[in-house]
């Protein structure tokens, strides 16, 4: 009897890896469905709420909270390539959203202009993502770094709960950024313009989720608190008294639309579009590398960039706005027992019947309970524990996440993504271009060569210095990497070597070339040769190509710097001794930049 075997794999077309959907639907098992569709029961009665609150967050009509719940989930399970992420309005993009669309509003605001301009940023978004997805610009992810993502995150939150104090306490404020808000939040408190019923109900509710969340983690905080806060206000009639409700929302599922705003709008669409897709991706990205490594899968960044882009051009067609993956509400599908994106569809399936037959279930939900919701998930965003092991482990970057907090917290979320990026960028010029640097030596009882400061009582060879720095040589160090081998050069007076370790280089461009070709004549004129050991072949070959070896001798390129150093010993007879005391070497043991 012939042996069994596994049919060979088949290589789908080419537009069938850009469509994920299609391979899931040829996979699903049976034994997947009831589990998914429990799933998406468990997220549905999560997505309805936080989707309204959401919604009012981006200062947008809470029903576009559901609008864009529905096309999302159903737009990512058909490009999206995890089965396990779920997509959906996002605390973190509400501010953002906001922040883009309400200053091209008019006087007082026109929803219905509100939420044309907010379908247009997702529209632009969704594209913003595909064709970076498809370019395989996955990697502009990294332009968040943790520590500046941290501060940032931490920024979003402060501006959250403090915009939503006014709505938990039952009056309003009309005031733009954060002391503005604050000011204004604690005057109106002051002055008698909160409701009492309205703020107990609120602050009650908060309670409730950040209660539920800690003591029962597995049951829908969320839902449980919305459905006893709306009985409350059913039977107590307490609109009576003042409390603002949501109300009935508009029945049916939304129409196909093609978001109208006029030429001028667009530019400044653009550039917060550009910013939420850099926040959607970040957040995606760690979130999807978090779950990834539990079920050991790989994360496929492009594609997943093509699959929130399709997610948002989907919400944006239906009157909705820019989405992003949520980690709470994947954890909550997770532990439902979701096994592929069907969970998606069935959430969205729920929500859509919602909307068609039981709207006005909608109706008694108050609506300082959906501030209650939006600041909670705010408080989920800060990392306090984050930003004090920052403060622990290194300060530069701890300062650099405050400085991202404050950009959010006093500039705006938008000049705050453009701060945080930037930030991330300038701290890797910086590392660049003040890089690591040491002088070498050796240690009794230790292999190699080792950083003097660490190892005060490392042995030297007299006339020799060997010097590390771990940075490619550019245009932004080369004037450094120059002076500091003078210097170096000007406090060792019997100087006859100096031997660059030249692994960490992982670069030389044209700029570096000179100043090696120019620092290579003034060390000749004082008799220093000037030795590369352990160098890359790659760079190797960039010096040859610019015909540095017509100015640096060929044969002081040494493959290891036991070579370089053998070599040295061999041709001075040279002795490795005890270091002079500080006061008698010039200066030797000052510290790199």
């Amino acid at each position: 009897m012939a042996a069994v075997t596994d049919p060979p794999e088949v290589k789908l077309p080419w537009w069938q890896e850009y469509v994920p959907g299609i391979g899931v639907a040829r996979s699903y098992q049976r034994s997947w469905l009831p589990r998914d569709v429990v799933a998406g029961l468990v997220l549905s009665a999560l997505l309805v709420p936080q989707g309204m609150a959401y919604a009012e967050l981006a200062g947008l009509p809470p029903v576009t909270g559901l609008y864009t719940s529905i096309l999302c989930l159903l737009g990512y399970a058909v490009f999206g390539p995890s089965r396990v992420l779920v997509l959906g309005p996002d605390s973190s993009l509400g501010p953002m959203i906001a922040a883009t669309i309400a200053p091209l509003l008019l006087a007082n605001g026109d929803p219905a202009r509100a939420v044309a301009l907010a379908s247009m940023l997702a529209v632009m978004v969704g594209v913003v993502m595909v064709v970076a997805g498809v370019a395989r610009f996955g990697f502009v992810a990294d332009l968040l770094s943790k520590p500046t993502q941290i501060g940032y995150m931490n920024g979003l939150a402060l501006t959250i709960v403090i915009g939503q104090l006014d709505k938990l306490f039952g009056f309003s404020v009309d005031a733009d950024g954060l002391i503005a808000e604050t000011g204004d939040f604690f005057t109106g408190l002051a002055d008698g313009a909160a409701n009492a019923t309205a703020a107990i109900l609120g602050i009650g509710s908060l309670a409730g989720i950040l209660l539920l969340n800690r003591l029962l983690p597995k049951l829908p905080s969320v839902l449980i608190v919305v459905v006893v806060a709306a009985l409350l206000v059913n039977a107590l009639d307490l609109e009576e008294n003042g409390v603002d409700t949501v109300g009935v929302l508009p029945q049916g599922f939304p129409p196909f639309t093609i978001p109208a705003v006029s030429w001028s709008d667009l530019p400044p669409l653009l550039a917060g579009a550009f910013a939420i897709a850099v926040v959607a991706l970040a957040d995606t990205m760690s979130t999807a590398s978090a779950f990834a490594a539990r079920k050991g899968d790989r994360v496929r960044g492009n594609q997943e960039m093509v699959g929130i882009g399709a997610a948002n051009i989907a919400a944006g067609f239906f009157q909705g706005f820019p989405v992003s993956t949520s980690g709470s509400r994947t954890a909550v599908a997770e532990q439902a027992g979701s096994r592929s994106q069907v969970t998606g569809i069935i959430g969205a399936g729920m929500i859509t019947v919602v909307l068609v037959f039981a709207t006005s279930l909608m109706q008694y939900v108050p609506q300082p309970t959906l501030g209650a919701i939006v600041i909670a998930a705010a408080l989920s965003l800060a990392d306090i524990a984050g930003t004090r092991r920052l403060w622990h482990q290194r300060r530069t970057e701890f300062g650099l996440s405050i400085i991202a907090l404050l950009g959010v917290a006093l500039l705006g979320v938008l000049p705050g993504i453009l701060i945080a990026v930037g930030l991330s960028i300038l701290n890797v010029f910086r590392r660049v271009w003040w890089p690591h640097a040491a002088e070498l030596g050796r240690v009794d009882g230790i292999s190699g060569l080792h950083d003097t400061r660490s190892y005060p009582d490392a042995q030297l060879l007299p006339g020799l210095v060997v010097y590390r720095y771990d940075a490619p040589l550019i245009f932004a160090n080369a004037r450094m990497f120059s002076d500091k081998v003078r210097e170096i050069a000007v406090d060792h007076p019997d100087l006859r070597w100096i031997i660059v370790a030249a692994e960490p280089i992982t670069d030389v461009d044209t700029t570096a070339s000179d100043m090696l070709q120019e620092l290579d004549a003034w060390l000749n004129d004082r008799g220093v040769s000037l030795v590369f050991a352990e160098m890359k072949d790659p760079v190797r070959a960039k010096i040859e190509r610019y015909e540095l070896t017509r100015t640096i001798d060929p044969a002081h390129f040494l493959p290891t710097l036991d070579d370089a150093v053998a070599r040295y010993v061999q041709e001075t007879g040279a002795n490795w001794r005890d270091p002079q005391p500080e006061a008698d070497d010039g200066g030797s043991r000052r510290g790199a930049p």
